[in-house]
């Protein structure tokens, strides 16, 4: 059977900075600011981690189905690179909080930024084998923010937050096109995290990679859908977004490369098909697993409800490296479902933290990440950022870790 996404939301957390505060008080080169394209970014409580945001993104969806429709979810997979454990599953946590039930298969799956792209292919796989044309899977791509890149240019760019979506026969957000994608992968050294408080990398090496995957990955595709071209068989692109200026120049790169386009050209392509995705993540910042998915509710909502139905293509990359080029539809009415649960909205109502707050934030990070043995939370600690975006408002929140084991709360 075909699949796809019926619904999608995303959770952007509750606390922001703006990144130009940002780099002023880091003595960063604000030349650099402007090709960044980025204007806030995102910040978890020491009391939120992938588990939290990802209940969060998933509970609104979760609740707007029937019992029966629950009863039929399959599959729970969390894809993430800020996973809590090396043994134990993000999906376990997930599939309790939601109060899921047990017929269900649970996993998570890693592979850096296409972890959440993996999740959401795995499960279509799965279900399109099933004989069951209701069963259905939740997926979501969870991140958490750390402190692992204090004083370097990626620091302005790390979000938090996930996007969770209900995959099914019914897709309503976006139809995949079955059996149209291609791939390309290999072995580099470009971004990693050997040690849960430790981002490391190269930049510029990592630069090179997205690029050189966006005109493979897209290549392949070509080749195994006979007719495919850039330009004329998506009405819309939407590509894996670490900041909005590299999805521009890559945008400029692959049709220079593959249509010899001028400046001009390329720039009105841009706006027409592209610009849309990047609200969001100007905002957010870069939410790893999530960040091709929040690029994919921007799009939605930002194309508003008179768009029609149109074709996106899509581009997932994962540092080390693994990258995918695949398309589907996305149908008429998608923006009205999205617009129901306001993500704009969320983002315009987080809690505007100065620096000294978002230093003490990033300073107790640390604290919930994996490999921590006992640690108790008290929102107290976090002042009003807790107050007055948490407290009383039915968020999942961290309690606290006794003997390694997480225990969670509603706020």
């Amino acid at each position: 059977m075909d699949v796809g996404i019926e619904a999608v939301n995303a959770y952007v957390g509750r606390a922001s900075l703006d990144v130009r505060t940002l780099f002023e008080a880091r003595g960063l080169d604000v030349r650099r600011f402007d090709n960044l394209m980025m204007r806030h970014k995102s910040v978890n409580l020491p009391c939120e981690d992938a588990v939290t945001n990802a209940v969060n993104a998933a509970r609104p969806l979760v609740e707007a189905l029937t019992p029966a429709e629950r009863e039929r979810i399959e599959l729970v997979v969390v894809g993430s690179e800020s996973g809590v454990d090396f043994g134990k599953p993000l999906s376990t946590y997930v599939h309790e909080a939601l109060g899921l039930g047990r017929r269900c298969r649970s996993f998570e799956t890693k592979h850096a930024c296409y972890g959440g792209t993996a999740a959401l292919r795995s499960a279509a796989g799965i279900l399109a084998a099933g004989a069951d044309p209701d069963a259905k899977a939740l997926v979501i791509a969870a991140d958490a923010s750390g402190a692992a890149a204090r004083g370097t240019y990626w620091e302005p760019s790390q979000g938090a937050g996930a996007v969770a979506m209900i995959v099914g026969a019914q897709p309503r957000i976006l139809a995949l096109d079955a059996g149209a994608s291609g791939f390309h992968s290999y072995q580099v050294m470009d971004t990693l995290r050997p040690r849960p408080d430790l981002e490391a990398g190269d930049s510029d090496l990592s630069l090179l990679s997205y690029l050189a995957c966006l005109e493979n990955s897209y290549q392949h595709y070509a080749q195994r859908v006979l007719g495919a071209d850039i330009v004329s068989t998506f009405d819309r692109l939407v590509l894996h977004t670490p900041f909005a200026g590299m999805v521009k120049g890559a945008h400029r790169t692959l049709l220079r490369k593959l249509k010899g386009l001028g400046t001009a050209e390329i720039e009105a392509d841009f706006h027409r098909r592209t610009a849309a995705s990047l609200a969001y993540c100007t905002q957010v910042g870069n939410v790893y697993s999530a960040a091709l998915y929040l690029a994919l509710c921007s799009l939605i909502d930002q194309d508003g409800p008179d768009a029609g139905a149109r074709r996106i293509g899509l581009f997932s990359y994962g540092s080390g490296c693994a990258s995918e080029f695949y398309s589907g539809i996305v149908p008429e009415g998608a923006a009205e479902q999205l617009a129901e649960l306001d993500i704009a909205g969320a983002i315009a109502t987080r809690h505007p933290l100065t620096m000294p707050e978002y230093e003490a934030l990033a300073d107790g990070a640390a604290q919930r990440m994996a490999g921590v043995r006992d640690q108790r939370f008290d929102p107290a600690e976090y002042g009003d950022a807790y107050r007055s975006r948490f407290e009383g408002r039915g968020l999942l929140v961290l309690d606290e870790i006794r003997g390694f084991e997480r225990r969670y709360r509603w706020s």
